[in-house]
C-alpha cells in the first residue's frame, strides 16, 4: 500500500507543480529573448514579470492569510525610492537592491500590525488609509522624493563587473526574480508556514485556540509579501527610469489586488496568470482610453461570474471531472 500510494502521490506532485514551473520558467525567459527585437513588446513582457513578482507577493497575503492590504504599493514605493537615493549616492544598485527590499520588509511588518485588531474591510478600510498616508508622505519629503515631481532619468545599474547592463539583459533579471519569487510561494505554501497561514486565514480564532501563534505568522506573512513588494519596487525603478507618487498609489496597490483576484486567490498560478492577462492588456487599450475602462469592468464581470474563484479555480474545477473520468475511459478503451 505505502510504496504505490507515494509513488502516485509523487507523479501527482509532478504534474501539478514541477511541469509547470518548469513550463511558466521557459516562457520566462524565452518571451523577452524572442521580443528583443520589439522593444516596446519586451517592454510590456518585462513589466509584466515585475507584477508577476508583486502579485505572487499579495497573494501570500489575501489569498493565504486572508488580508487584503491596500498599502502594498507603497511598500514597493519606499524600497524603490530607498533604493534610488542610495545609487545616487553612490552605492551600488546589488547592494541598494536587498537594503531597499529589507527597509520595506520591515516597514511593511510595522504597517500590517494593526491586522492584528482588525479583520476583513476593517483591516482593507485601515490599509487604504495607510497606503494615502504613504503618498502623501512621498509628495511632502520631496527632499528624499523629489515630491510630486518624480524623480526622472534613473538609469539601468552597472553590471558587477563594469558597464552599463543593457534592457535586453535587464528582462532576463526579471524573469529570475519573477521565477524565484513562484518558487518561494509554491514552497512556502507546501511548508508548516503555508499550512497555519491558510488556518489563520480561515478562523484566527480558532487556529489561535489550536495553539498557533497567530500574531507571529501575520507578522512573518507581512515581511515575507513586503520582502516581494520590495524587490519588484527595487527592479521596478531602473527599468521605468521614472518613479512618482504616482507610481505606487492606490490605484497600483487595487491593480496587484485585482490580478490575484482575477486569476485565483489561494492559488500558485493564479495571480501569474491575472498578470499576464491584464498587464499586457491594459498596454493593448491604451488608444482605446474612452472604452478601456469599460472593456477591462466586463472582462473582470465575466470572470467573478463565470469563475468565482478565479480563471485558476475555474480551470481546476474544470479539469477534475476530465481526470476523474480518465482511469475509466482508460479501462474501457483496455476492456475493448
Amino acid at each position: 500500500m505505502t510504496g504505490p500510494t507515494s509513488t502516485t502521490l509523487s507523479v501527482h506532485d509532478w504534474k501539478r507543480t514541477v511541469v509547470p514551473l518548469g513550463v511558466f520558467a521557459v516562457l520566462a525567459f524565452a518571451v523577452p529573448v524572442a521580443l528583443s527585437g520589439n522593444r516596446y513588446l519586451a517592454f510590456v513582457a518585462g513589466i509584466t514579470l515585475i507584477h508577476i513578482l508583486w502579485a505572487s507577493g499579495m497573494n501570500l497575503l489575501y489569498g493565504y492569510t486572508g488580508l487584503m492590504p491596500l498599502m502594498f504599493a507603497g511598500i514597493a514605493g519606499i524600497s524603490a525610492y530607498f533604493a534610488v537615493d542610495l545609487t545616487s549616492s553612490g552605492w551600488s544598485f546589488w547592494i541598494a537592491l536587498p537594503l531597499g527590499a529589507l527597509m520595506a520588509s520591515v516597514a511593511g511588518t510595522i504597517l500590517g500590525l494593526p491586522s492584528l485588531r482588525l479583520k476583513g474591510f476593517y483591516f482593507t478600510l485601515c490599509s487604504l488609509v495607510i497606503q494615502t498616508v504613504i503618498t502623501l508622505g512621498f509628495v511632502y519629503f520631496a527632499g528624499l522624493t523629489n515630491g510630486d515631481t518624480g524623480i526622472s532619468q534613473i538609469p539601468l545599474p552597472t553590471a558587477p563587473g563594469g558597464g552599463t547592463i543593457s534592457p535586453a539583459v535587464f528582462d532576463l533579471i526579471l524573469a529570475t526574480a519573477a521565477v524565484i519569487g513562484v518558487v518561494v510561494l509554491i514552497a512556502i505554501t507546501r511548508s508548516s508556514l503555508g499550512k497555519r497561514l491558510v488556518a489563520i486565514r480561515e478562523d484566527d480564532e480558532l487556529a489561535e485556540m489550536l495553539g498557533i501563534n497567530v500574531t507571529r505568522y501575520k507578522m512573518t506573512a507581512f515581511f515575507i509579501g513586503s520582502l516581494f513588494a520590495g524587490v519588484g519596487g527595487a527592479l521596478y525603478a531602473p527599468y521605468i527610469g521614472f518613479i512618482s507618487p504616482r507610481s505606487f498609489d492606490v490605484l497600483i496597490s487595487m491593480n496587484i489586488w485585482l490580478m490575484v483576484a482575477f486569476g485565483g486567490r489561494g492559488t500558485i498560478w493564479g495571480p501569474v496568470v491575472g498578470a499576464v492577462i491584464l498587464v499586457p492588456l491594459s498596454f493593448l487599450l491604451q488608444e482605446y482610453y474612452t472604452v478601456k475602462d469599460v472593456i477591462y469592468g466586463l472582462l473582470i464581470i465575466a470572470v467573478i461570474v463565470l469563475m468565482p474563484g478565479g480563471i485558476a479555480s475555474g480551470l481546476k474545477r474544470t479539469a477534475r471531472p476530465i481526470e476523474a473520468a480518465a482511469p475509466g475511459m482508460a479501462e474501457r478503451r483496455g476492456a475493448k
